[in-house]
């Protein structure tokens, strides 16, 4: 242990002597910057910038990777409600070390995470080498998840946990039924349905793609439900219990049904809005089942509460078998692979190496 250990200290110091040695040696970086080419028309590429023209900041961080997110390839393809000005540099996830901090809770060396607030939407993202932001926005990575392991989980995955979190804080438990993930190859979906089956619950996962039904099993999923059974609007008011609690990242007709078929007090746990923003809903379910609609947000949160959960998931949410559920890809796969995230034709995760 004592040697293991010590090759790890060498190894983290060396990372932080090369990191130093590149801000004194570099000035450009490379990064994936969208434009606006002709009115409604939008085109990616690899381009070089300077690193005295990133926006203002306490912390300097050399990405290592990225992840990709339906909100990047919504901002890739020029969408302004993400978006308000090109050119930018999208990518929503970061992980990284620091090169320089004037927060004395940072240090050079520091291996950190960035997810959410307004990175990769008007901030210089996580598709670029470095980013500068506030120290307000950054969680040391914790012990037991390496930097890639926090991209292969993303904003997407950990999502999933604090729709996990709101589930037990609502008292679905192991016991008390099936649970349903909806998108279940999603980034979202995918993770929700490992750490569900971490925790001992019965997953069902509905999903589209019938031929990832091995790979949902394989990250624990006892059942598969094909989506076109949840998808079409049902104009029933109240259909028949199911569901002891769910994870629903499509929104539309698939939450009303959803909803509509939780057990009594059962509780859905809402993110997405794969298949729409809206849905037409009926008060019956919540006040002759007493369920809960409970809604996940990302972005805002306190920092406390992303350092907590980021921990949760290198320890006892930790999901086993991250290798099945992401591509690493570099510079030359990100436009095919965003523009394959927003058709939904992604299956699992893509993880940017910005130094391959």
């Amino acid at each position: 242990m004592c040697k293991k250990y010590s090759a790890l200290c060498s190894k983290s110091l060396r990372l932080t002597t090369i990191s130093k040695h590149r801000v004194d040696k570099v000035d450009t970086y490379k990064a994936y910057r969208v434009s606006e080419v002709a009115e409604k028309q939008y085109r990616g590429e690899l381009v070089e910038l300077n690193i005295n023209d990133l926006p203002e900041g306490e912390v300097l961080i050399e990405v290592s990777y990225s992840s990709l997110n339906f909100k990047d390839a919504l901002s890739a393809s020029g969408n302004k409600s993400v978006t308000r000005e090109y050119p930018h540099t999208p990518g929503i996830d970061a992980a990284g070390v620091v090169v320089s901090s004037s927060n004395e809770q940072f240090s050079t060396g520091d291996q950190v995470i960035v997810i959410g607030y307004d990175l990769g939407m008007n901030t210089a993202g996580g598709f670029g080498q470095y980013i500068r932001v506030p120290a307000s926005w950054v969680v040391k990575c914790p012990d037991g998840l390496s930097l890639k392991e926090s991209m292969v989980l993303g904003t997407a995955g950990f999502t999933a946990a604090l729709c996990v979190e709101k589930l037990i804080q609502n008292d679905v438990t192991a016991d008390s039924g099936d649970i349903l993930v909806t998108g279940a190859t999603g980034g979202v979906g995918i993770v929700a349905v490992a750490i569900l089956a971490k925790l001992g619950y019965r997953v069902v996962a509905s999903t589209g793609k019938p031929d990832a039904g091995s790979l949902l099993e394989q990250m624990g999923a006892s059942e598969l439900l094909d989506r076109a059974e949840l998808s079409e609007e049902n104009p029933r008011p109240m259909l028949k219990e199911c569901w002891a609690g769910a994870v629903d990242v499509v929104g539309g007709d698939t939450l009303f049904n959803v909803v509509k078929s939780l057990h009594y007090g059962g509780s859905v746990a809402c993110c997405g809005l794969v298949q729409s923003p809206m849905f037409k809903a009926s008060v019956l379910p919540f006040i002759l089942r007493g369920v809960n609609l409970l809604g996940v947000d990302s972005v805002q949160l306190p920092l406390e509460t992303k350092q907590r959960v980021w921990s949760k998931l290198a320890a006892e949410w930790k999901v086993e078998g991250l290798d099945a559920i992401y591509n690493e890809i570099g510079f030359d796969q990100l436009g095919d692979s965003l523009a394959a995230v927003l058709k939904g034709g992604a299956t699992g995760r893509y993880v940017l190496n910005l130094k391959a």
